[in-house]
């Protein structure tokens, strides 16, 4: 027999006692179902009836006893609704008898409704002064006593009868109670007990076979499963020590290849001038090359303490792109020369821009992480000089543009003399180049002030509405003239703001600058503000055309510019924004997709509390 039909076996007698326990089940509790709904259906209907009987009796009586008071056409009318509905509950108990003596009691009621509805149509023809009275206390009174004695009588013996048949239902269930308990007890016990004997025989082969398993697990090669039959069990057993045989035999065979590969790769590794070091998924070191050993002074020997020797920028690195790779947010890549941490070496100070890569597993997982610190001394000094050249270049700028300024005004506004038309033009475009060039000579010495570290942030406490509001209203024109409507929406808890307000301005006019440059007519520039725990968040969503993704990885650096990007500017606005949010503690960024418009967003932190923060920070 195959396993398969083993552990069917193995099961049956628990289905075979779930069956019965089932049929049991269905005809005992059909049995009570049935006892309940003939309580409902023989008496319930009677004392229903017999109730609103009385009850419009009652009404019926009130009706008489208006006519007695002088209220004649009152009781009339009632007299006539409850009369209609006696009738029918009447004829409803007439169809509803079930009980001994009920079928007496409904006549009674019968025959004394009969007079009492005869005695109440003489009552009703009597209309001499104080004959309705007489007659009421003389005939209709007695009448709708008796009448009311007859339904009472069938509402006692359909109420006994109810309280009977509940005590007898009860018992009943008591019983049905006792044998189910007693049903499950037994049919738990012998099942279970079958079925335990049976899955144990079932499954016998499989523990041997488990423990051979766990004796390979410990390394013991040599160990075979020996289980007898033709079923899937013992086929596996046979494939276990085929396996076995051959993993003995690779092991025999293949150990020195291992340890040759292993020290290849590891040759591999420590040829390299850049520190490297890899961490398992866990995060402790697992391998370091020797110029990690050197530099860095990180070694396998120390164990899990392999980081606390190393100088606290450099340990802050390596644990922030470790976390970043093994948290599964791919590789590490640095945003610029600005991440590079500085090391103290023998012949100068070095500088390591830290890169991550993912270590991937078979399944696909990420099972460890590679951190390699490239030297970029000599070219973080290149961009260091180059970033100082740019700011001589834009300072030394600004005094002829400056100038160059004033003169074209003063000609273009006829201070020195005419101009022709054609002169005006030309004089106007020059202006206007002359403005696109202070702004990027601008955007150049905000940049360099930013890179060498003299940013002076004014923090202050301002509605966010004002913020909003400027940038907008600076960019109303351009967007009026393109066809573009602004718009903001600031959520209630982000109404004030600790920021640094011109710096702040800076980074949202050059969003909603960006917005309004790539948004065709009839479209959408909106800015909203909104508040997420002890963050602000800012975003400037606009219905243009959007950002390639390939483009949108980009965009914040330094002089970039996509390609078929709008003339004007330097690329510096987006990298500007981001340096002040940073600034700022914050992060930026950008959700778009082509063909659907672009959300630029940025979040800055505030304190939870509601006192101010005020007085310039450095950065």
């Amino acid at each position: 027999m195959t396993l398969r039909g083993r552990v069917l076996l193995a099961q049956a007698p628990l289905a075979l006692a779930l069956v019965l326990l089932g049929v049991v089940a269905v005809l005992t509790l059909g049995r009570v179902g049935r006892a309940g709904q003939e309580i409902l259906q023989d008496n319930y209907r009677s004392v229903l009836a017999m109730q609103r009987m009385t009850e419009q009796l009652e009404r019926m009586d009130s009706a008489a006893l208006f006519i007695v008071a002088g209220e004649r056409q009152r009781g009339e009318v009632q007299q006539a609704v409850q009369r209609a509905r006696l009738e029918a509950e009447l004829q409803a108990q007439e169809k509803n008898i079930t009980e001994p003596g009920e079928a007496e009691a409904t006549r009674r009621l019968h025959e004394a409704w009969g007079r009492y509805r005869e005695s109440f149509d003489t009552f009703l023809a009597r209309r001499e002064p104080g004959a309705e009275r007489e007659h009421y206390f003389q005939a209709l009174a007695p009448a709708f006593q008796e009448t009311k004695d007859a339904a009472a009588s069938i509402l006692d013996l359909n109420q006994d009868a109810m309280v009977r048949k509940s005590e007898a239902l009860r018992q009943q269930s008591q019983r049905v109670n006792t044998l189910m308990v007693t049903a499950v007890l037994a049919a738990f016990v012998v099942g279970l007990f079958a079925s335990a004997s049976l899955t144990h025989r079932a499954l016998r082969p499989v523990s041997v076979l488990s423990q051979a398993v766990r004796r390979v697990g410990q390394g013991d090669l040599a160990v075979r499963a020996v289980v007898e039959g033709q079923d899937e069990i013992a086929q596996l057993s046979q494939d276990f020590n085929t396996m076995t045989e051959r993993l003995e035999q690779y092991q025999q065979s293949s150990l020195g290849e291992l340890l040759q590969a292993q020290a290849a790769s590891q040759a591999a590794i420590d040829s390299l001038p850049d520190p490297v070091g890899v961490f398992g998924a866990g995060g402790a070191l697992l391998n370091v090359n020797r110029a990690a050993e050197d530099a860095l002074r990180l070694s396998l020997e120390a164990g899990g303490d392999a980081l606390a020797r190393v100088e606290p920028e450099v340990r802050e690195v390596l644990e922030r792109v470790r976390g970043h790779v093994l948290g599964g947010k791919g590789p590490y890549q640095p945003r610029g020369y600005e991440e590079a941490v500085r090391v103290t070496a023998s012949e100068g100070d070095r500088w390591l821009l830290p890169r991550g890569s993912p270590v991937y597993g078979e399944r696909g997982d990420v099972v460890g992480a590679t951190v390699i610190l490239q030297d970029v001394t000599r070219l973080r000094r290149f961009d260091e000089l180059k970033n100082d050249l740019v700011a001589t270049v834009a300072h030394e700028f600004r005094t002829p543009l400056t100038s160059l300024r004033m003169a074209i005004h003063l000609c273009a506004e006829g201070v020195v003399g005419p101009v022709t038309e054609k002169q005006a033009d030309l004089l106007f475009a020059a202006r206007e180049d002359c403005e696109r060039l202070q702004g990027i000579v601008d955007d150049l010495l905000d940049l360099s002030r930013i890179q060498a570290g003299r940013l002076t942030l004014n923090i202050q406490k301002i509605p966010t509405g004002f913020l909003v509001e400027h940038a907008l209203s600076a960019h109303r024109v351009a967007a009026e003239d393109r066809g573009v409507r602004l718009d903001q929406e600031i959520s209630p808890e982000a109404e004030e703001i600790e920021v640094d307000p011109d710096r702040v301005q800076l980074v949202l006019s050059n969003l909603v600058a960006n917005g309004v440059r790539h948004t065709p007519s009839e479209g959408q520039v909106t800015v909203r503000v909104g508040r997420e725990g002890g963050w602000v968040r800012f975003e400037v969503k606009d219905t243009g055309e959007g950002i390639p993704p390939e483009e949108q990885a980009r965009i914040f650096e330094k002089f970039y510019r996509a390609p078929g990007a709008p003339a004007g500017g330097a690329g510096l606005g987006l990298s500007i924004a981001r340096d002040i949010v940073q600034a700022h503690g914050g992060e930026i960024g950008v959700v778009s997709e082509p063909g659907q418009g672009s959300t630029f967003w940025f979040t800055l932190p505030q304190p939870t509390d509601s006192s101010p923060s005020g007085g310039p920070s450095a950065v």
